[in-house]
């Protein structure tokens, strides 16, 4: 009973692979071909703003190291990280050992040279010796007036104490601390500035006063508000782009130097070549982008370059031109040279 059943099962499978062949062959020999039903659309010309996303670091607009000219002990420190300060605001005293000695001999100097002078118009002195006591005044009194600013440190600028490298007691030393050659650091933080490197090719567009809108990772949802502030007037030659300089106000302190930030700039509007979104497909494993197009019922694969995404069209830079009927959907069976049957239907 087994063998029979057996039996009929394979003269059953026989049966179908000999109709399977029939067909194919019938069909072939008819020079039909079995087409592959699809969805296009036109890709067609329409207006598009002409935006280009740099990327940059958030930097303070100004920044000041505050040291003396010459090594000398620190005797107190007036602030500390994190405090604001304002331009001419006392940060730091230094030791005033050596202003106090050079004061002294200044003024016994110049109590000298009053009697010297009484000397002189009483002919008991010459006009070189007057001179050279008038000399030797002046250089000590630059030297004294050079120690004084050396011992009281200021801030040049309005901005935040953003580092501190010395205690009160230490001996200041002309070598670098962490990098710095300071006592503090001083930012200005508003405003802030972004340098971004922008391509050579958007030289002639980019003017100054141009807004820009800048993205902050740690705030996904905002917005923020700056200008070009600088154009630098040379390309480099190795990465063929150029520093721009963004103004940035920051009012409010949101803001710090350092964050990581996305600069668009509105170069304006051109006319450009669109398509539906569904109809750009990537290769897998490659950065390359492809579209098809359908010609004399043929799917004609294109190699494509895309712009930016615009509502649920892309902007496509090369490879498709204005009225070439793109395929929307079907486009996983397709390959380069399949027969289509279009239904938009």
């Amino acid at each position: 009973m087994k063998n029979h059943v057996l039996t009929s099962l394979l003269l059953g499978t026989a049966v179908l692979a000999l109709a399977g062949c029939k067909s194919r062959n019938q069909q072939a020999a008819t020079g039909q071909v079995q087409k592959i039903l699809v969805k296009t659309a036109p890709a067609h010309t329409a207006e598009i703003e002409r935006i280009a996303e740099f990327t940059g670091t958030i930097e303070p607009d100004k920044q000041n190291n505050i040291c003396p000219s010459t090594p000398v002990r620190i005797d107190e420190i007036l602030v500390e990280v994190g405090d604001r300060v304002k331009k001419g605001q006392l940060l730091v005293k230094m030791d005033q050992t050596q202003y106090r000695q050079n004061a002294v001999q200044l003024a016994n100097l110049e109590t000298d040279f009053q009697r010297l002078k009484t000397v002189y118009e009483a002919g008991g002195a010459s006009k070189q010796q007057v001179d050279q006591a008038e000399t030797q005044i002046a250089v000590l009194r630059e030297a004294t007036a050079n120690l004084k600013e050396n011992i009281e440190l200021r801030s040049p600028i309005d901005g935040v104490v953003t580092g501190r490298y010395y205690d009160a007691g230490d001996m200041f030393s002309l070598s670098p601390v962490d990098g710095v050659v300071g006592v503090l650091t001083v930012m200005q933080i508003n405003p802030l500035k972004v340098i971004v490197h922008v391509s050579e090719q958007y030289f002639p567009e980019v003017k100054l006063g141009m807004p820009v809108d800048l993205l902050v990772d740690i705030y996904p949802d905002r917005t923020f508000n700056g200008k070009v502030s600088l154009i630098y007037p040379a390309i480099d030659a190795s990465t063929r782009t150029f520093p721009v300089e963004v103004s940035i106000p920051n009012a409010s302190g949101t803001l710090r130097p350092g964050m990581y930030a996305r600069a668009t700039l509105n170069l304006g509007k051109d006319t450009g070549v669109v398509v539906s979104d569904l109809a750009v497909q990537k290769q897998i494993g490659t950065n390359e982008k492809f579209v098809y197009v359908v010609k004399d019922s043929t799917a004609e694969r294109r190699t494509v370059t895309t712009g930016r995404q615009i509502g649920n069209e892309v902007h496509i830079l090369s490879g498709v031109d204005s009225g070439d009927q793109v395929v929307t959907a079907g486009i996983t069976r397709l390959s380069d040279g399949a027969p289509v049957e279009v239904r938009n239907d």
